[in-house]
């Protein structure tokens, strides 16, 4: 089932990116290695049972968790009108009905905390813990999708934090069990 939608997301976003320029990633091959790297999480983190996702762009990791999680109530949070209204038209294509599409900054959003709060490529670590501090409580885990300069942004969070790093190709999960 989940193999279906994410080729049928697959063909809406390289239709709505020849247009609206949504991602760099251009070819069915290139959207595949975004949604392999947005779903590779799930084979270490605790299944979720709501989900925030902060800046989520064109899907990437949001609305793919969003469909290999169909019992966690998603929240897309994507300030960008053009993207917004691509991720509201694909949750509605592919009748993701756990998805909700916010079109404001997280910082902006309120709603009752959220078990896994995950981002990528929107801003440093600290930055994303405090943006989202009054989304989380201390059930909250994070899963931040980060570069070679996750290990120095770690360096510059000023609270303790229970996590753990997952490298995989140039990819660094960051996966935060617990802010102290």
């Amino acid at each position: 089932m989940s193999r279906e939608k994410f080729r049928r997301f697959t063909a809406l976003l390289l239709e709505w990116n020849k247009i609206h320029n949504l991602t760099g990633a251009k070819s069915p091959l290139e959207v595949e290695k975004n949604i392999d790297d947005s779903l590779y999480p799930t084979t270490f983190i605790d299944t979720p049972t709501s989900i925030l996702d902060v800046g989520t762009g064109a899907g990437f990791p949001g609305l793919v968790l969003a469909v290999a999680y169909p019992n966690a109530r998603t929240v897309l949070c994507e300030p960008r009108k053009k993207r917004a209204s691509f991720l509201k038209y694909v949750a509605m294509e592919l009748e993701l009905s756990n998805v909700e599409v916010v079109k404001k900054r997280v910082e902006d959003y309120s709603a009752k905390p959220f078990g896994l709060i995950s981002s990528r490529a929107v801003t440093d670590t600290q930055m994303l813990l405090k943006l989202t501090k009054h989304l989380q409580n201390s059930e909250t885990q994070y899963l931040f999708y980060k570069g070679e300069h996750l290990f120095s942004e770690l360096e510059a969070v000023d609270f303790a934090l229970d996590y753990d790093i997952i490298e995989k190709n140039k990819r660094n999960y960051l996966y935060i069990k617990k802010v102290l």
